[in-house]
């Protein structure tokens, strides 16, 4: 498929579920070592820091999630209209830390402290017994086989193009003919 279309199917034109689980955020340092994971799904009510952008290092409570445009509105962070009055920006959910989370839901909380994967990397290995004994193994040479000698590969013939196959003919002069009586 074309860059273009899977781009429109991921983004624009994805469904209600899949866009919901496109507002990950990362989680602070002390949340990911209690919990064991990176990131999470930004709900109402968790504590966030914002890491980029005009906000940047403003803390507030998560006031609304809008999962059509990937973005929340967090408590104090307001606009000025021209006019008079006010609006609430939409802050884009990675670039926020969540550092504090809503622990009202309790499947959400289930799901944090269920047991991390490990990667293959740093999966822990039983430590094998070692003998008390030193090995005293002698290094042998494994036995020297002569090289083989190359046999011939056969070559194919090849398809010869036109201008190979064409015989270059070298023409007689032709005999002067006087007349007619001479043969």
């Amino acid at each position: 498929m074309k860059p273009t279309k899977i781009r429109n199917l991921q983004l624009y034109r994805a469904s209600h579920n899949v866009l919901s689980k496109q507002l990950g955020s990362h989680l602070s340092k002390d949340l990911r070592q209690k919990y064991g994971t990176r990131s999470i799904r930004v709900t109402a009510g968790d504590t966030v820091r914002v890491l980029r952008g005009e906000y940047k290092g403003v803390d507030g409570k998560v006031k609304e999630v809008n999962t059509l445009k990937n973005a929340v509105t967090i408590e104090g962070i307001k606009k000025e209209k021209l006019k008079g009055g006010q609006f609430d920006v939409y802050i884009h959910s990675s670039n926020l830390l969540v550092t504090e989370l809503n622990t009202g839901d309790k499947r959400r909380v289930k799901k944090l402290e269920r047991k991390p994967k490990i990667s293959k990397d740093k999966e822990i290995k039983p430590k094998e017994k070692q003998d008390t004994k030193p090995k005293t193994e002698e290094k042998q040479e494994p036995p020297k086989t002569e090289p083989k000698p190359k046999q011939e590969s056969k070559v194919k013939p090849t398809k010869t193009t036109k201008v190979q196959k064409t015989k270059s003919v070298t023409k007689k002069p032709k005999k002067e003919s006087k007349g007619k009586d001479e043969k």
